[in-house]
């Protein structure tokens, strides 16, 4: 599912998305995931260096899940503490992406998917810039890697 969404993000931008995942499983809605996951790697493709004109040699953004968690990490600008916790708040857009198209929901969506498989969103800084941005589900539907 990660790698699907992987491919459809690509598609669509010129960033390419590494996906290293564990091979965990979850219990839940498939749908309903896989449309987190894809709002994380589309939002981390937009908000990429390379993205925005800044650099061409940019490492591709990372897709990572590891049981039951799954995390975006880019390269492009770093989250603000104030905006950490606002983020996946409808409608809310940090300074930087207040020029971009999209309408401030994908990562309300994220929100919505992690509570409702009993779950957390975050929102980080990087270390050496960049943004990790990701979603872990609740233990009742998470099967071990296998």
């Amino acid at each position: 599912m990660a790698r699907r969404a992987a491919r459809r993000v690509h598609r669509h931008t010129p960033r390419l998305i590494r996906v290293d995942a564990d091979g965990s499983v979850v219990r839940g809605r498939p749908h309903r995931l896989e449309c987190a996951v894809s709002n994380l790697a589309e939002n981390a493709a937009k908000f990429d260096a390379r993205s925005a004109g800044e650099t061409e040699d940019a490492e591709p953004v990372r897709l990572e899940i590891r049981t039951g968690r799954v995390a975006v990490s880019d390269h492009g600008h770093d989250i603000g503490a104030a905006d950490a916790t606002r983020v996946f708040d409808r409608f809310h857009r940090v300074g930087s992406a207040r020029g971009l198209p999209g309408s401030g929901l994908g990562l309300a969506i994220v929100r919505d998917v992690a509570e409702t498989h009993d779950g957390t969103v975050f929102a980080r800084s990087r270390p050496g810039g960049g943004a990790e941005v990701g979603f872990r589900v609740g233990g009742r539907g998470l099967l071990p890697p296998g």
